[in-house]
Order: structure tokens, then C-alpha cells, then sequence
């Protein structure tokens, strides 16, 4: 079993947090023991299970001092058995991995390090308005790598305006030769509430043509697989041993407990998630936000949707049952499209994508949504 923690916390006000964590401490201190208060009040959602992973993610998790990860650990280790080989990952900020915080959290049992880097160019990290420079990122990377943390995911982005393939290889090469062993790359995406969107509804930014994107995505996997980089879903990338067990516990569909404002958690049957606004996740008595039972129908969907774009892909005997059991007809068809068209294979009774196939993964499963 597995437990996410979405740690709301910034320095300045996001689409993450409704405070400015340097001005306000003391709403950061409400919040730590309202997710240690959730940890008991939630005790049985996972049955006893032992936790194989915790996530620390969300916001800003780097900004947990020393006596905040102590309550939360305190109260994770009261209510739950933990694996003595459980991942434990924290999302972090380049700027805020100092020799002495990496050696501070690989002391309480953080073992691997999810690193928002995004690019190690000045033009870049401006475009995107990160608060790092290039140098925290490298700075960073082996900070923890002398702290002895050596489990480290970096975010790369790519597809951005004005990048040349030169551009996208300078990021790639820099990451590998730092010697991390996870990388996590995404495409620029542009969302209507944010400063992009707001630029590209006055014109002033232009995302790059769908052809571009395709071309930048299939640069980074040939890149990163050259290196010893597996690419185990579509936008993952590991070196052999060092997938996201946590992550992959999401695509294999396993029960996991979301802590924290807006975390969602999942048991199999049904999801359930938390209203999404500090000051009424402390005012919400730590009431859900919304529960949803999950039919069949959405079940297999889901299955469709995260499978597909890893590397495992799906099994047609599950396949076949369920749409049986929904009265519907195999996709005997599409499946025999996409392989046709060098989208996809079959291999022991999994259908899994392939070359271009792994670019399309989101068009396809929504091909063969029960609707």
C-alpha cells in the first residue's frame, strides 16, 4: 500500500496555497498537525496494509523543517507498518536542497529525491519564471549525492518556444552526465488560469505545432535510451532498478491514502479526495470533499488510460472479460489497426505501444473508452 502527502506550501501565493509561507509560520504549523490529525483520522483506509512507499509531494515539501517531518513521520509510524525498504520520496525545489537540509531529511529516512529542475538554461528557467538558476539545480543534484541519496528524479521540460534540438540536448546530456537515475520529461503545457494562458490569449505566446512537440518527445526517448534510460511510461524515464515505485503503484491501479489539502486517494472501488483550500481543509473538520464509487465501466477506463502509456500495457484477457461482462464487443479491430500501423504489439496476450504509438497513447485509449 502507499501514501501520498500533498504539502501545500510556498513562498509565495500559488495555485497550490491561499498564504505567503514567509509571513505565515503559524498557518504552516496548523497545516502540519491538520495532516497528522487526517493520518489517524484515516488509519483504516488502507486495512493495516504495510506501506511500501510514502510520497511527500504538492507544493513546496522542501520547506518542512526538521520538527514538522518529526510529527509526520511520528504519526505515519503510529498508525501504519512500514516496510523497512519503503521508498520514501520528497518533492523538492533546487533552491532549497543545501548540503545541510539533504543531510538533515536523508537522516529521517528520505531515501530518494524528486528534484523540479525543468531546464539547466538561464533562458528557460526566466521563461518559466522558476525562482532557481542553473547552478541550484547542479548544486542540488550533488548536494544529495553527497548526503548519500542516491534514488534522484529530475523534471525536464521540453517543447519550448524558441528551443533548437541543440537546446533540448543540452538539458539531456547535462541531466545524464550529472548521473541521476530517474527522469521525468513533459512537454510545455499551456493551462487557461496560468501566466502562459494568459499570454496566449493575448498573443504575446505562441506554443510550438503539434509536429514539434512530436518531434521534441521522440528526441528525448531516442536521447535517454541511448544513455540506459528506460522509458517504462510515456513520460519516465529510468536507469535499471530505479523505477517510481510509487508512481507505478498509480498505473498498476493499487490502493494508496492521499493526506492533505486536495489528495486524492483510491481503494480499488472508489476514489475519494479533499477540498482543495487550506483555510477550509482546517475549517472542514477534515471532511471529505467528494467520494466517488467507480462502476465498471469507469474502472476499465482508467485501466485503458494509465496502462497504455506504460510498458506493460494492457492484457487482453482482462480486456475481453470486461467488455463482456459491460455486453460490448472486443476492439478486435482498432487493436488490429494500430499494429498495422507499427502503433502497438502483442506480446504474452499484452497489448503494448510502440515507436509512434507511445506519442498517441492518450488519442488511443479514448478510442476505446466505454462511454
Amino acid at each position: 500500500m502507499h501514501l501520498y502527502l500533498h504539502i501545500p506550501f510556498c513562498r509565495q501565493a500559488c495555485h497550490y496555497c491561499d498564504f505567503h509561507f514567509s509571513t505565515n509560520t503559524s498557518r504552516k504549523e496548523e497545516i502540519v498537525q491538520a495532516l497528522c490529525r487526517e493520518i489517524a483520522a484515516q488509519k483504516d483506509y488502507l486495512g493495516g496494509s504495510e506501506l511500501k512507499t510514502i510520497y511527500f509531494g504538492g507544493g513546496t515539501p522542501s520547506l518542512l523543517s526538521a520538527s514538522e517531518l518529526d510529527l509526520i513521520f511520528d504519526s505515519i509510524h503510529s498508525y501504519h507498518s512500514v516496510a523497512s525498504d519503503a521508498e520514501i520520496t520528497l518533492e523538492a525545489n533546487p533552491e532549497d536542497l543545501t548540503l545541510e537540509y539533504c543531510l538533515l531529511i536523508a537522516s529521517k529516512g528520505i531515501n530518494r529525491l524528486s528534484i523540479g529542475v525543468q531546464s539547466f538554461q538561464e533562458k528557460n528557467l526566466v521563461l518559466m519564471n522558476r525562482n532557481h538558476q542553473a547552478f541550484d539545480s547542479i548544486q542540488a543534484i550533488q548536494n544529495a549525492q553527497k548526503a548519500g541519496i542516491n534514488n534522484i528524479s529530475i523534471d525536464l521540460i521540453y517543447g519550448i518556444p524558441s528551443n533548437s534540438e541543440a537546446d533540448l540536448d543540452f538539458d539531456l546530456e547535462k541531466a545524464t552526465t550529472l548521473g541521476v537515475q530517474h527522469i521525468s520529461a513533459y512537454s510545455l503545457t499551456v493551462e487557461p488560469k496560468t501566466v502562459f494562458g494568459v499570454q496566449k490569449k493575448k498573443g504575446s505566446f505562441v506554443e510550438i505545432p503539434d509536429s514539434a512537440m512530436a518531434n521534441a518527445f521522440m528526441q528525448v526517448r531516442h536521447y535517454l535510451e541511448s544513455k540506459g534510460y528506460e522509458g517504462y511510461e510515456t513520460s519516465n524515464f529510468a536507469k535499471e532498478g530505479h523505477y517510481s515505485i510509487h508512481n507505478t503503484s498509480y498505473w498498476q491501479q493499487e490502493p494508496y491514502l492521499g493526506i492533505g489539502p486536495s489528495a486524492h486517494s483510491f481503494n480499488g472501488h472508489s476514489r475519494q479526495w479533499n477540498v482543495s483550500n487550506n483555510a477550509k481543509y482546517l475549517a472542514s473538520g477534515l471532511e471529505l470533499a467528494e467520494k466517488e464509487d467507480l462502476s465498471l465501466a469507469d474502472q476499465y477506463n482508467e485501466y485503458l488510460m494509465v496502462r497504455l502509456r506504460t510498458k506493460w500495457g494492457i492484457n487482453l484477457v482482462y480486456v475481453r472479460k470486461t467488455l463482456t461482462r459491460l455486453g460490448l464487443e472486443y476492439p478486435e479491430k482498432e487493436f488490429q489497426d494500430w499494429i498495422d500501423k507499427g502503433y502497438a504489439q502483442i506480446v504474452d496476450q499484452q497489448l503494448i505501444l510502440k515507436g509512434e504509438g507511445k506519442l498517441l497513447a492518450d488519442r488511443l485509449s479514448s478510442d476505446i473508452f466505454v462511454v
